[in-house]
């Protein structure tokens, strides 16, 4: 065990989904292709343009402090933070500083510092010793939310980063998609013996939960052995290297006042309180079932773990299994069989041929109800099942065509069950001689005859007695 604690906090930003950037009418589309195309005279900084606060980027951040539990503020104002860098055109960023829109709040017991909104910078582009910047990004609504320092392992952060980015999306905030850049995180990392504080180092710009994971396990063991070593940490930024799953040194880091933030002239006050929209009460109204309250729900009504988690996070197999679940009228037993063959089985044939499904929530359910009466079996449904993905048709009629109702006629099943028991007399004659699980090769064997139709206790019973 280490003798080292690690402390961790993270700082998080996520592009806001909403039409137009935070203080200009340009339209704010993370999929345009075509460099430098929504750009205008105020999101590059002309002379004497004037910027104008996007109301919905407000509003999606005041959202999320409800979905929190955090404080809303009452007054709150935008500031410059000057620093130098070819990704900002105006020579500083609009953020905000001493009054964030949110304070407080709790994700996954992660005790939340602020939530505040600014702008985004440009997207740069290196080619050998030529770099290339696309402003399309500059000026888009950014979200960043800071946790406190009360992260100790690389797995509790990136179950926060993970809960934060499905709220995001469950809220329509945002996509959060890290791959495209719409979520980066930044990592907060120092370690030092119990009750001392150790130096932080912060490593930026990290894409995705893997690299969140890496690079935070990386910094620990590297600090730690440079202790160890009797050496010293120094205070600085580091960025991640995907292909050795190192972090490396950027620069020394800055501290607030580095940046000289003062208010922003340009931008009038806000007094929240005072805009009715946005009172606590009006956004709680406009919030869904949240994540964690929807994990809940699906765990009391008696779903595994793993199946809520797959609802949670995935909307189409969440919004199938709700609407399923309201045709087979909420009926538990149904309900957790309808789970177990989205799960397994319509999962497994999505992975599988990588298209969407076409099977309605009133057939699928029809299909549960089939196979909890009996009326198929379990091979035969999942067989079904199979017809169903690509074909949205009614099962009973499916089943007839394909001669999978299952069959329960002792004179039928009687043929079926002289047939095995003639053809496998080695079976037979070790079932007789105490070998209970013969019985079962009996019955599959069976099973094969009558394609998956026959049901298979009377099957078994027949066998059994003709034996």
């Amino acid at each position: 065990m280490s003798k080292y604690i690690p402390t961790i906090g993270l700082e998080v930003h996520a592009e806001l989904k909403t039409n137009t950037k935070m203080f200009c009418g340009c339209k704010n589309d993370g999929d345009e292709k075509t460099p430098n195309a929504n750009i205008c005279p105020i999101c590059m900084a002309h002379p004497g343009t004037l910027p104008v606060i996007n109301k919905e980027a407000v509003k999606h951040v005041l959202k999320m402090g409800v979905a929190v539990g955090g404080k809303l503020a009452d007054f709150t104002e935008f500031d410059r933070k000057n620093y130098f860098y070819p990704d900002i055109p105006k020579g500083y960023q609009i953020s905000q500083y001493k009054y964030p829109l949110v304070s407080g709040g709790l994700i996954n017991d992660i005790e939340i510092t602020r939530v505040h909104l600014e702008e985004d910078t440009a997207r740069s582009q290196h080619e050998g010793d030529i770099s290339l910047i696309d402003y399309n990004r500059a000026g888009v609504p950014l979200m960043e939310l800071v946790t406190e320092p009360v992260i100790h392992d690389a797995e509790t952060a990136v179950k926060f980063a993970k809960e934060l980015q499905l709220l995001l999306r469950y809220i329509g905030a945002g996509e959060a998609n890290m791959d495209k850049g719409q979520m980066r995180v930044e990592a907060n990392i120092s370690v030092a013996p119990e009750g001392k504080l150790g130096t932080k180092v912060e490593v930026k710009n990290l894409n995705s939960f893997k690299a969140v994971s890496g690079a935070i396990a990386y910094e620990i063991e590297r600090q730690s052995k440079l202790l160890d070593e009797g050496g010293s940490v120094v205070q600085e930024t580091r960025g991640w290297n995907e292909n050795n799953l190192t972090t490396f040194s950027q620069r020394l880091k800055e501290d607030s006042h580095d940046y000289r933030y003062f208010p922003d002239p340009d931008l009038p006050k806000l007094y929240i309180s005072e805009i009715e929209e946005f009172s606590k009460e009006n956004l709680k109204k406009e919030l869904p079932e949240l994540p964690w309250e929807k994990r809940a729900r699906y765990l009391k009504e008696g779903l595994k773990e793993e199946d809520a988690e797959m609802y949670v996070v995935n909307e189409m197999f969440g919004k199938f299994f709700e609407d399923a679940s309201k045709e087979l009228e909420n009926d538990k037993k149904l309900i957790q069989l309808a789970s177990n063959y989205i799960t397994s089985d319509l999962a497994g044939l999505y992975k599988n041929t990588n298209r969407n499904f076409v099977v309605s929530p009133k057939n699928f359910a029809d299909l549960i109800k089939m196979t909890a009466e009996n009326k198929v079996s379990s091979r035969g449904a999942k067989d079904l099942l199979s017809f169903l993905y690509d074909e949205d048709v009614v099962p009973e009629v499916l089943a007839k065509q394909k001669g999978l109702l299952q069959q329960s006629d002792e004179g039928a099943l009687k043929k079926i069950a002289e047939d095995v028991i003639a053809e496998n007399a080695k079976a037979v004659e070790e079932y007789k001689a105490g070998k209970e699980t013969s019985i079962q090769f009996l019955v599959g064997q069976g099973m094969k005859k009558s394609k998956g139709s026959a049901n298979p206790q009377v099957l078994r019973d027949i066998i059994k007695s003709l034996i």
